[in-house]
Parts: structure tokens; sequence; C-alpha cells
């Protein structure tokens, strides 16, 4: 079983990453309505495959990059995220 204080800082560091990339797809979002520099689409997909709760929270709330058919690819990071987190619980629990 993982100790509880490495689990409080997974947690946290997960978190923090997902606010992170969240405010980074609000800030691109922001840029695209002011008409200024914008963060690469590859820097954005690359985010979102470190945080895509984050990322694919932020596509909903501010309609952004839904219709960019390699920003689908969010919500299986999403599940990568999952599995790779379910497998690991599983993994330091025996």
């Amino acid at each position: 079983m993982i100790p509880a204080p490495d689990l409080i800082v997974i947690l946290v560091t997960l978190t923090s990453l997902n606010a992170f990339v969240f405010i980074q797809f609000a800030s691109d979002k922001h840029a695209a309505r002011k008409n200024v520099k914008r963060i690469p689409e590859l820097t954005l997909i690359f985010l979102a495959l470190i945080g895509p709760f984050g990322a694919y929270g932020a596509m909903k709330v501010f309609r952004h990059k839904t219709q960019k058919i390699k920003f689908y690819l969010v919500p299986m990071f999403a599940i990568l995220h999952v599995m790779l987190l379910t497998g690991s619980l599983v993994c330091f629990s025996c």
C-alpha cells in the first residue's frame, strides 16, 4: 500500500499539473480572441499529454480546440492516465 504522505504528494502534483494545463489552454483561448501570439498546437498537445483532465476541462469550458482532429487525442490521454494510475495503485498495494 502507498504510504499516505506519498499519495498526498502524488495527488497534489497531478492536481497542480492539470490546473497549469487548464490555465495554459485558457490563456491560448484569450490570445485567440485578442489576435495576439498563441501557444503552438504541438505545445498544447504535449501539455494535454501531461495534464489531460485540465486540457479536457478547458476545451469544454472555453470551447477551445474542440473541432481540431488532433485534439480528439485528449480524452485518450485521460484514459491512459487513469489506466496508469490504476495500474500503479494495484502494483504498490501488493
